[in-house]
């Protein structure tokens, strides 16, 4: 096959799979979940990148949230619904650029399989209104050996 058009071919899967990923309704609003708000409620309380990662499920790029490198402590809370997700004691530096725990409070995430970008991987949301935070893989430290990689623009930091 010839170079040209196999990269072609690979640019044109990824544009598919980008517009099925974040062309129709938002994944994140699926469900049912305590806290429940229409487009135009969330699209009035969040920034643009904030409503593109918690109700579209994107993803900020890395090493842009300054939540990542606080290690103060508190608690992180869901931007959407003010729910305490994860204490600052199970945060680590994974160097990623991304904020990660290695656990979240209990009861306060849900996950589900996400297929997208040619893989799996577990996906986790806020357990109250359902926003996308991150995903969660396993090659944290002990002692749960997870790594919850998180969207620094989904949550916020509320000292102790």
């Amino acid at each position: 096959m010839d170079r040209r058009i196999f990269i072609t071919a690979v640019l044109a899967a990824g544009s598919a799979a980008t517009f099925a990923r974040f062309g129709g309704a938002t994944a994140a609003s699926e469900g049912s979940f305590e806290i429940t708000r229409t487009e135009a409620e969330w699209r009035a309380m969040l920034s643009d990148a904030q409503y593109q990662v918690m109700r579209e499920e994107a993803t900020e790029r890395a090493g842009s949230s300054p939540l990542d490198k606080n290690y103060a402590d508190g608690t992180y809370l869901c931007r959407g619904c003010d729910l305490p997700i994860y204490a600052s004691e199970t945060k680590f530096d994974s160097g990623t650029g991304w904020p990660s725990f290695w656990q979240a409070k209990e009861g306060a995430i849900g996950t589900k399989e996400d297929r997208s970008f040619f893989g799996v991987r577990t996906e986790c949301h806020c357990g109250r209104c359902g926003s996308h935070l991150g995903h969660i893989f396993d090659d944290g430290p002990a002692p749960t050996g997870k790594r919850h990689c998180l969207n620094g623009v989904s949550l916020k930091f509320v000292a102790a």
